[in-house]
């Protein structure tokens, strides 16, 4: 398919074009420190506004290489016994944080009516494979334990981040499945995930340049980042995936990672895992935290959010 027959929406391609007219280098080109802020700009810019909640309070939990910053997102002041959501952001292992991700956690928290507990792991290339992994295990072990600190009884985590952060939900929903934590993993929920070797995949070539996330930028966070690639912790699919629990999957039709996340979708459903896989076509990666430039991605972000909450439902 060329890219004349390539369907994009009309605010994706709004959006695409005023990317295009406002110019500027990508992460590959400036940097880490650098594609930071640009991150915090373009939010700044993208991003809807965070929903209002009765809590949003910052706390830290021990990690491997001392504390790890986490921020509780809740809709009530307290609540009864329930699963918790442990989100884990995005942004290639080297970009995101807390604050990008505000308003996003605010609607998971919102639409699933259960407290939300984002991780705010080191970052690569300061700190490169195994600290991503090795600090989100971390946290979710903490988090499954009820520490007095969160101040909430928890049942069961549902485990979910984007991009990269799927990339994450994944390898720490394998670790805490072969050693469990307090309480189980009862949903996983990656959003357009890294699982496999995304270069030799067909949406790689197809949507290299010109959908927001490049291939050259892909490049640069995979460097970034190090690592074994045949290491299960670092690439998934690189591994077992035979003990996986009941799983949401959302891909975006224009995204590079688009058939990484199909490729793990297919093999969870070959195998029996129960999953609820969905593809948003016409949009690119990214779309959960870009929401005010591109509207149209509310409605696929709360059809997502829909099928975590019925998934949730079958198994807490």
């Amino acid at each position: 398919m060329s890219d004349s027959e390539v369907f994009v929406r009309e605010d994706v391609r709004g959006f695409l074009q005023m990317l295009e007219q406002m110019g500027g280098k990508g992460v590959d080109e400036v940097g880490a420190v650098e594609g930071r802020q640009q991150m915090k700009m373009l939010g700044a810019l993208a991003e809807t506004a965070p929903r209002d909640l009765a809590v949003v309070r910052d706390l830290a939990c021990p990690g491997p290489a001392g504390d790890i910053p986490l921020r509780l997102y809740d809709a009530r002041e307290t609540r009864e016994p329930s699963p918790v959501v442990v989100f884990i952001h995005g942004g290639g292992f080297v970009i995101g944080d807390l604050d990008i991700y505000e308003a996003l956690c605010t609607e998971f928290a919102h639409r699933l009516d259960l407290p939300v507990v984002s991780v705010d792991y080191r970052l690569a290339p300061e700190h490169p494979f195994p600290a991503a992994p090795d600090d989100c295990e971390a946290a979710v072990r903490w988090i499954a334990s009820s520490p007095e600190a969160l101040g909430r009884q928890v049942t069961g985590l549902v485990v979910t981040g984007d991009s990269a952060g799927g990339n994450l939900t994944i390898v720490t929903t394998n670790q805490l499945m072969n050693e469990p934590a307090a309480v189980p993993v009862i949903v996983q929920a990656p959003i357009y995930p890294v699982a496999s070797d995304i270069t030799r995949h067909g949406s790689f070539r197809q949507f290299a340049e010109g959908y927001l996330l490049t291939a050259a930028t892909m490049g640069f966070f995979t460097r970034s980042y190090g690592g074994d690639p045949s290491d299960p912790r670092h690439t998934p699919m690189a591994g077992d995936c035979t003990n996986i629990p009941p799983t949401v999957l959302c891909t975006a039709g224009l995204d590079p990672l688009r058939d990484s996340g199909r490729e793990y979708a297919a093999h969870l459903i070959q195998q029996g895992t129960d999953v609820c896989y969905l593809e948003f076509s016409g949009i690119v990666h990214g779309f959960t935290t870009l929401r005010k430039a591109i509207p149209s991605g509310q409605k696929d972000l709360e059809a997502f959010l829909d099928a975590v909450a019925l998934m949730v439902e079958r198994y807490r």
